[in-house]
């Protein structure tokens, strides 16, 4: 059973970057996508960033492409999110997800695609 801890959350100014990471347990980390959900106050949960197995592809939502890099280091079964630029609406709790296999974005951005889910971290981005 994988389970995930996510970490670097926190309080920092528009324009600033903070690097999310998200650590996995379990010998099946390289088998799957690694992928990023945030959710809002009052908002429904939704897809940051995604990772397949390999590492050879990713996904954006629209908002944060350009300003986010997700990546996974294999040796440290970790996976990041490096959030540059950030913005006020960049507010939420961002989540850390896996179990997926696939390599299809239509697959990848939904949140039912994963089975394993971390306890959130919080990251508030102050105007």
């Amino acid at each position: 059973q994988v389970q995930l801890v996510e970490s670097g959350g926190g309080l920092v100014q528009a324009g600033g970057s903070l690097r999310l990471s998200c650590a996995a347990s379990g010998r099946t980390f390289g088998s799957y996508a690694m992928a990023w959900f945030r959710q809002a106050p009052g908002k429904e949960r939704e897809f940051v960033a995604a990772i397949n197995w390999s590492a050879d592809i990713t996904y954006y939502t629209d908002s944060v492409r350009g300003r986010f890099t997700i990546s996974r280091d294999y040796a440290k079964n970790t996976v990041h999110l490096q959030m540059n630029s950030l913005k006020p609406e960049d507010t939420a709790v961002y989540y850390c997800a896996t179990g997926s296999s696939s390599t299809r974005r239509e697959i990848l951005i939904r949140a039912t695609s994963y089975g394993v889910w971390g306890q959130g971290t919080q990251v508030t981005v102050s105007s």
